[in-house]
């Protein structure tokens, strides 16, 4: 049960080394393969895990959002892969062009998001899951429509987070799949107050995570994390044409059948860039306390901050993060995906 004073933890802005960590250890996929193949080379890893109704939690942007993860690739593992899949998401509960289903609807043609179906699954209502050992929640409302799905690939764009420091697989879920109204509002404002963002720092982070632990309860262990890690601006997607410009350089697809693993993973990536390459993106993580998403994961059971991580570029050697940046280069450079006028409406 949620307690009756709970305290948040401590030690966000915190860094805990790989080589400090105890516990078990998890699998990892990584590929620097940033294109369709890349994207369904590693999903075939983890893939195993899903069966019958597949839904995918993807982040679909605010209009003319610049970072998203190309819609061509999505695509292109739609197609070739699950055919019968479906993108699921929620309306914000922000007033901006997600806000209610008709704009939300909108939004998702002006970004493209229309190859397969999109389902909205606040817009029939809510339903609320069971928070297990949680101690700011019982229960989280989710959209009642995600209850009609077997399994979850949960396909994230990494990337900063105005107030959650990082945005990874448990920012996707816990965010992404509470409801626009009463799920995001338990998550973001306190009772009674009258600034909606009034929760931040580690006790957002808690409830984030206890958010997502709802939904990956409900699903395990039919679901699978994949982060993409390419235009990681230290702005989230939801900020759309107004993010911060890219500086962090592209990195790569990591996935994972543990979201611990699979986001701890992709902050010891870019911890771990050389010549000062992740230092934005670090900077927004701790400013905002961030790394308590993980370290609360660890405490709720979700996962394994330790992992193997395994290079699929080649022949599934066993590397250390730093081993698989170290030829990256200090720097963004835009790729063919980013040709578009309001940086992402083709021209």
């Amino acid at each position: 049960m949620s307690m009756n004073n709970p305290i948040p933890g401590k030690d966000g802005n915190q860094y805990v080394p790989f080589e400090e960590r105890t516990g078990g250890s998890s699998v990892v996929f990584f590929t620097r393969d940033l294109s369709e193949e890349g994207l369904k080379k590693i999903y075939d890893r983890v893939s195993g895990a899903l069966s019958g109704k597949v839904a995918i939690k993807l982040h679909t942007g605010e209009a003319e959002g610049p970072n998203i993860i190309p819609r061509p690739w999505v695509k292109a593992l739609i197609d070739a892969r699950l055919p019968e899949g479906t993108i699921i998401e929620t309306n914000t509960y922000y007033e901006g062009s997600r806000y209610t289903t008709e704009a939300h609807r909108k939004t998702l043609e002006i970004n493209g998001w229309t190859f397969c179906p999109v389902d909205i699954t606040d817009s029939e209502g809510v339903a609320a899951l069971p928070v297990k050992g949680g101690k700011w929640f019982d229960e989280m409302h989710v959209g009642k429509n995600m209850l009609n799905y077997d399994s979850l690939l949960v396909l994230t764009h990494f990337k900063g987070h105005t107030m959650g420091g990082f945005g990874g697989s448990n920012k996707n879920v816990g965010i992404g799949c509470a409801d626009g109204r009463i799920g995001k509002a338990a998550i973001h404002t306190a009772v009674g107050s009258k600034n909606r963002w009034s929760i931040a720092e580690e006790e957002l982070m808690e409830r984030i995570t206890e958010s997502t632990k709802a939904t990956v309860d409900f699903f395990a262990p039919h679901v699978c994390f994949v982060n993409v890690m390419r235009n990681m601006s230290v702005s989230c997607d939801c900020e759309g044409p107004e993010a911060e410009p890219v500086v962090t350089p592209d990195v790569g697809i990591i996935a994972s059948l543990d979201i611990l693993a699979a986001d701890n993973a992709c902050i010891d990536l870019i911890y771990s860039l050389p010549e000062g390459g992740g230092k934005a993106l670090i900077e927004r993580v701790e400013t905002r306390h961030g790394l308590r998403q993980l370290s609360y994961m660890k405490e709720l059971g979700m996962g394994n901050d330790r992992y193997t991580l395994i290079d699929v570029d080649n022949g599934d050697a066993v590397i250390t993060a730093a081993e698989a940046v170290k030829d990256i280069k200090p720097g963004w450079q835009p790729d063919r995906y980013n040709t578009f006028f309001g940086r992402n409406r083709r021209r």
